[in-house]
């Protein structure tokens, strides 16, 4: 097979620790709305890795009536906030970047998140020169993960074939999409919002199509490395 020369990485709960911060964000703006059994929980296990319009409409129909037009706002404002003091990331992820740049290795982002959102979880977590021109935003196409429009577009910047990338995902979601567009996935399981579960999520990485799964980024490492050092024969 190709050698990997490229990996297309999920942001959130891969590069850095936000999940949390993010499903709490979601579940109290839901509680605001009167959605008081709203938790970071329900929120993680229904919808980790999807774009917030998908979100949305789960909410609209827990509430049985439109969401406020600034709803998505809410919660990007409330999950900003928390960045500028809880934002971390996750442990290796510097050096699993800093190895891949040196061995020449292509990069990009592919998230769920808005491009608000993306461009300022980079600059806060100092990852934005690692992305300078492929990290992609859900909002800049038609269909959000599961479908493989992200990956597409990610391909497209990175001017790479599908079987010359690796994609590193924690959620199903970006798995299954990943797969549609033809691209090797690994999973992650890793990141504080899977404590107590990760076993259980590797499962379901692995029932989306995730080829391996690791929980430390040193083991994601070692793995890149062997693809990236792999020949065709």
């Amino acid at each position: 097979m190709p050698r990997t020369r490229a990996v297309i990485f999920d942001l959130d709960g891969c590069l850095v620790d936000s999940e949390p911060l993010s499903l709490e964000a979601i579940a109290v703006e839901m509680r605001n709305l009167g959605i008081q059994d709203a938790s970071a929980r329900e929120v993680g296990e229904r919808f980790l890795g999807v774009a917030m319009p998908v979100i949305v409409d789960y909410v609209s129909k827990r509430l049985g009536r439109p969401v406020p037009a600034d709803f998505a706002q809410r919660v990007e404002d409330r999950l900003l906030a928390s960045y500028a003091t809880k934002l971390v990331k996750i442990a290796g992820a510097d050096a699993l970047l800093s190895g891949l740049q040196r061995q020449g290795t292509a990069m990009a982002i592919a998230t769920g998140g808005s491009l608000r959102r993306m461009a300022a979880t980079l600059e806060l977590a100092r990852l934005a020169q690692c992305f300078a021109d492929t990290a992609c935003s859900a909002e800049e196409v038609a269909n959000g993960k599961p479908a493989p429009d992200l990956f597409v577009l990610a391909l497209e910047r990175l001017g790479l074939k599908a079987a010359e990338c690796l994609v590193l995902e924690d959620s199903p979601h970006g798995i299954r999409g990943a797969r549609a567009a033809g691209i090797p996935a690994i999973g992650f399981v890793g990141g504080e919002h899977l404590d107590g579960k990760r076993d259980q999520h590797a499962a379901v990485l692995r029932d989306a199509g995730a080829i391996a799964v690791f929980t430390e980024l040193s083991e994601v490492t070692e793995f890149i490395q062997g693809h990236t050092q792999r020949t065709t024969k």
